[in-house]
């Protein structure tokens, strides 16, 4: 536990810790933010079209490879 020998010293801690009270919540909210924008069905689609592409070109080079 920190001894504190002036109120000055006290106020300056209490003035950081809000600082770093405040930044915690923005960064809070910032990640609500981007985790609402990631759970819009339009991002799921865009995901699984991606995704379908992907696997669809490795399907069609494999076919490809094995049939020679």
């Amino acid at each position: 536990m920190k001894t504190y020998a002036t109120f000055e010293e006290i106020d300056n801690d209490l003035k950081r810790f809000k600082l770093e009270r405040d930044i915690a919540w923005e960064e809070l909210k910032l990640t609500k933010g981007e985790f609402k924008e990631d759970l819009q069905p339009l991002n799921w689609v865009s995901t699984a079209l991606k995704l379908t592409g992907k696997y669809s070109f490795i399907a069609l080079i494999r076919k490809w490879i094995f049939k020679k």
